[in-house]
C-alpha cells in the first residue's frame, strides 16, 4: 500500500523484522491468553478508573520482555544505555507496530519505550545522581514515568504555566495542578515543569524548569483518572502537587531553561502520533479492502461500486503521502535539522488523514464497523484524540504559517543514498557552502542544475567535505576546486 523508491537503512529494516517476531511471540499470545481481562473494561480497570493490578503486571511483563530483547531501548541514546537508533527508527518502528497489531493488541504500546513513559532522549539532561538512581530499572522496563506539562489553564499555550517551584533551602517546593498526564496512574516518576523565575516566564524569556519527581513523594497525588469517550477507566490523569520537595539532583537540564526539554518532548510526541496515525490508517484500510471483496450486495461484491472504493483509494493516497512525510521529517531530525515546519505539517496531515482512513473503513464495513469485534472504533477514538494531543491541528498550522512568513519556504528533501543507482553527479565547489546535487544528464551549467535540484529532490547543503569526497569517490568522480566535474 505504501511502496517507496528507497529502502530504509539495514539496521531499521532488521529492527522492524525483529519487532514482527517479538509481537508474534510475546504480544499476540498474551492477548489470547488474557482476553477475558484485556477486553472487559470491568476487569481491566479498578473502581477508581486505574488499571487493575493484573493489567499493570502484564504491562510491566511486556516492557521487561521487550527490554531483554533489545527493542524497548533501541532508540534510547547509547550514553543512557540504549541502542542509539534515531528518529527515523523511532518513526518506522512505531508505524510498523501500529499497522501490525492494530488497536486490539494494545500491549504493543509498551514494546518500544514511549518518549514520555520510559527512557528516551529527554533523560540526557538529568543529573549524574539521577542516572544512578533511575536509569537501570527504567531501561529494564521495571519502572516507568510520565510527562507533567499541561495544566487546566495551559494547554496549547504551554508556556502559561501556573505551577510554581519556590526555593526552599538547597531545593524547591512545587505546588499546583497538572492534567492530561498520560501514564501517570501507573508511573514511578514524573517530569514536572514549573515556573522558577516568574519575571522571565512572564516575559517568555525562560524562567521554566523541569524536575524529576518520584510519584510517591510527599504531596504528590494522582487526584483522579480522566475518563474519555464513556470509558470507565484510562491512563490519563489529573495531578495535584502540594509543596512537593525536590532537591538539586532532580533538576532536568539548566535552571530556568527547562522549557526546551518540553518542546523537544512534544516534538517526539509528534513523530510518535504521526506514526500511530499512518499505522492505524493503513491497518484499517487493509481490512476495508479485504471486506469489500467478500461482502456482496445486489449480487455483486461491493468492491465493484466506485462509491465504496473511491474513498478508500483517496485514503490510500493520503496514507502514502503521510508515510513519506513522516519518513522525511524523521530523517531531517536525524541530520540535525530542526524541521519545525516539516514536523508540524507531518503531524497535522497524518492525524487528519489517518482519522479519515479509519472512518472510511468503518463506513465501508457498515454496522459491524461500530462493534467491539473489529476494533475499528478503538482506532477511531485514538486518532480523534491525537488531532488534539501534542499540538492541535490549528496550532500546527499556525506554526507552519509563522515559519513560512519568516522565509522558511523551501521543501527540505530527505537526503537518501541510492547506491549504484545514483544519477550523474555535478559539483559546485565553494569553500563556504559546498553543494552536491543529483544532476540529470544534459545539464550544462549551474543554473540548469539548480533548477533541477527541486524536481529531483535530493540535495545536501551543509555536508562535511570529507563525506562529499567519499561519496564522489565511490562513484568514480575525483573532486577538485574546479567549478564543475561531470561524469557520463
Amino acid at each position: 500500500m505504501s511502496a517507496i523508491a528507497f529502502e530504509l537503512p539495514p539496521e531499521i529494516r532488521q529492527a522492524c523484522d525483529g519487532l514482527t517476531a517479538f509481537v508474534r511471540a510475546e504480544i499476540f499470545p498474551r492477548h489470547e491468553k488474557h482476553r477475558a481481562l484485556l477486553e472487559d473494561q470491568r476487569k481491566l480497570y479498578r473502581d477508581d478508573g486505574r488499571f487493575s493490578d493484573e493489567a499493570v503486571a502484564l504491562i510491566r511483563e511486556v516492557r521487561c520482555a521487550a527490554s531483554r530483547a533489545g527493542f524497548y531501548t533501541m532508540c534510547v541514546p547509547e550514553a543512557l544505555g540504549g541502542g542509539g537508533l534515531g528518529h527515523l527508527a523511532y518513526y518506522a518502528g512505531w508505524e510498523h507496530l501500529f499497522r501490525l497489531c492494530g488497536p486490539q493488541n494494545w500491549l504493543m504500546l509498551y514494546v518500544i519505550s514511549h518518549w514520555a513513559f520510559g527512557p528516551s532522549r529527554l533523560l540526557e539532561r538529568i543529573t549524574d545522581e539521577a542516572r544512578k538512581r533511575i536509569l537501570e530499572p527504567m531501561n529494564a522496563g521495571e519502572t516507568s514515568m510520565c510527562f507533567g506539562l499541561s495544566e487546566p489553564g495551559a494547554g496549547s499555550d504551554a508556556a502559561a504555566l501556573a505551577t510554581r517551584a519556590v526555593p526552599d533551602g538547597d531545593g524547591w517546593k512545587i505546588s499546583r495542578r497538572k492534567i492530561w498526564t498520560t501514564n501517570a496512574p501507573i508511573a514511578d516518576y514524573c517530569i514536572v515543569f514549573a515556573v522558577t523565575n516568574p519575571s522571565l516566564a512572564s516575559a517568555r524569556k525562560g524562567g521554566i524548569s523541569a524536575f524529576l519527581v518520584p510519584t510517591n513523594s510527599h504531596g504528590f497525588e494522582v487526584q483522579r483518572v480522566v475518563r474519555l469517550f464513556g470509558h470507565i477507566g484510562g491512563d490519563e490523569a489529573e495531578l495535584r502537587l502540594d509543596e512537593v520537595l525536590v532537591e538539586p539532583w532532580q533538576l532536568v537540564g539548566e535552571l530556568d531553561h527547562g522549557f526546551d526539554a518540553a518542546l523537544y518532548g512534544v516534538s517526539l510526541g509528534r513523530i510518535y502520533n504521526s506514526a500511530r496515525a499512518v499505522g492505524y490508517g493503513r491497518w484499517a484500510l487493509e481490512r476495508a479492502l479485504e471486506y469489500s471483496k467478500v461482502r456482496e450486495t445486489f449480487g455483486r461484491p461491493i468492491s465493484d461500486y466506485q462509491g465504496v472504493t473511491f474513498p478508500l483509494a483517496e485514503s490510500v493516497a493520503e496514507m502514502h503521502a503521510a508515510h513519506l512525510m513522516g519518513l522525511n521529517a524523521a530523517a531531517l531530525l536525524d541530520k540535525g535539522q530542526q524541521a519545525v515546519k516539516e514536523l508540524s505539517m507531518t503531524k497535522a496531515y497524518s492525524v487528519q488523514a489517518g482519522f479519515r482512513a479509519v472512518d472510511r473503513s468503518i463506513q465501508t464495513q457498515g454496522a459491524i464497523g461500530f462493534t467491539n469485534l473489529l476494533g475499528l472504533y478503538h482506532a477511531w477514538h485514538s486518532l480523534r484524540i491525537v488531532n488534539v494531543a501534542d499540538g492541535t491541528n490549528e496550532i500546527l498550522n499556525r506554526t507552519v504559517v509563522q515559519r513560512l512568513l519568516k522565509g522558511d519556504v523551501d521543501l527540505k528533501p530527505m537526503a537518501m543514498r541510492y547506491g549504484k543507482s545514483l544519477p550523474q553527479f555535478a559539483l559546485r565547489w565553494t569553500l563556504s557552502n559546498p553543494v552536491i546535487s543529483t544532476a540529470p544528464v544534459g545539464c550544462r551549467n549551474e543554473s540548469e542544475v539548480n533548477d533541477n535540484v527541486g524536481a529531483i529532490g535530493w540535495s545536501i547543503a551543509d555536508a562535511d567535505m570529507q563525506e562529499i569526497d567519499a561519496i564522489f569517490a565511490r562513484h568514480g568522480v575525483v573532486t577538485s576546486p574546479e567549478n564543475w566535474i561531470e561524469k557520463n
